[in-house]
């Protein structure tokens, strides 16, 4: 065998073996336990039951509504080995048992506390910078937009049908806008307000890219070049001609074609002066009549978006 085959072999062999060591690693790694005495001082001494049965005997209406949810079709498979699939997010619950009328109520939950109980099992991810993000900041927590107990909705256990329901309940400023002429195909159920943002991130906005242009740029892929020819305002960011959630002017625009490039074009001696450009005419175009490639251009002659 040859020197530079061995040497490529041991190589294979090694990031084999760091591999199989990582995923042991990965492998042996138990979540945390929540802190179930930090969150309620009355869990101070209670021991898990492990018994789904035990809570059946009094809560079978709730367990009925809880068995049609996605929880509880992941525990049939795997139910979680410490407090099985109803203490694993209600803690310990001996002493309730002992005595019912114990329900821990001495004091409620704050919403972060809340929220660690989810976190036992959904962190990390797009779920990781939920604790610097807008919501968390707000004193929201997780079932602020989710209902664990009852199947609500199709996906994600959320409280309303549908995610632009839900999240208009708070943002109704977004509802108004949407209802604009020119806007997201979101009440038309063609989209969903996650395609644009994260809700348990932290970038701002809740973006889901780091940006608005890459964000933008996720559907709009082609506006996003690189150009030969770029247009400043749309490289810094498309915010500056765009409303993202509602316009009454097409295409999402800020305000009218024309007046929005004489923002920054108002200069003299040329066709974009009101007086020439006939901004009332509603099959004209204004400035875009010419300059059309008004995202940038890759044509040789297309130093003004002409072409």
């Amino acid at each position: 065998m040859s020197l530079g085959r061995s040497l490529w072999l041991a190589g294979v062999a090694s990031v084999l073996a760091l591999t199989i060591g990582l995923g042991t690693t990965m492998a042996t790694t138990t979540r945390k336990p929540v802190d179930w005495a930090a969150i309620n001082p009355a869990f101070a001494g209670a021991t898990f039951v492990n018994d789904r049965e035990t809570c059946l005997s009094c809560h079978e209406d709730d367990m009925k509504a809880f068995d049609a949810t996605t929880h509880a079709k992941a525990f049939r498979h795997s139910a979680p080995t410490v407090g099985g699939e109803c203490e694993a997010c209600h803690g310990p619950r001996s002493k309730h048992v002992e005595e019912p009328g114990n329900v821990f109520a001495t004091s409620p939950m704050t919403a972060a506390q809340a929220s660690a109980i989810c976190q036992q099992c959904h962190a990390g991810g797009p779920r990781m910078g939920w604790k610097a993000g807008a919501h968390q900041s707000n004193d929201l927590s997780c079932t602020s937009c989710h209902t664990v107990m009852e199947k609500r909705s199709e996906r994600a256990l959320l409280s309303r049908a549908s995610s632009g329901d839900l999240c208009y309940q708070c943002h109704a400023e977004v509802r108004a806008e949407s209802m604009k002429p020119s806007h997201h195909p979101i009440r038309e159920g063609r989209m969903e307000c996650a395609g644009c943002h994260n809700v348990h991130g932290a970038v701002p906005d809740l973006l889901v890219k780091s940006t608005i242009n890459e964000t933008c740029a996720t559907c709009h892929a082609e506006k996003r070049g690189p150009f030969l020819w770029e247009h400043a305002p749309v490289r810094e960011s498309c915010s500056n001609c765009h409303t993202p959630h509602g316009s009454n002017q097409r295409n999402l625009l800020t305000t009218k074609d024309p007046f929005l490039c004489l923002s920054c074009h108002n200069y003299g001696g040329h066709i974009n002066l009101p007086r020439y450009n006939r901004t009332s005419n509603p099959y004209g175009n204004g400035c875009t009549n010419c300059h059309i490639a008004t995202h940038g251009s890759n044509h040789p002659g297309g130093a003004k978006q002409m072409r």
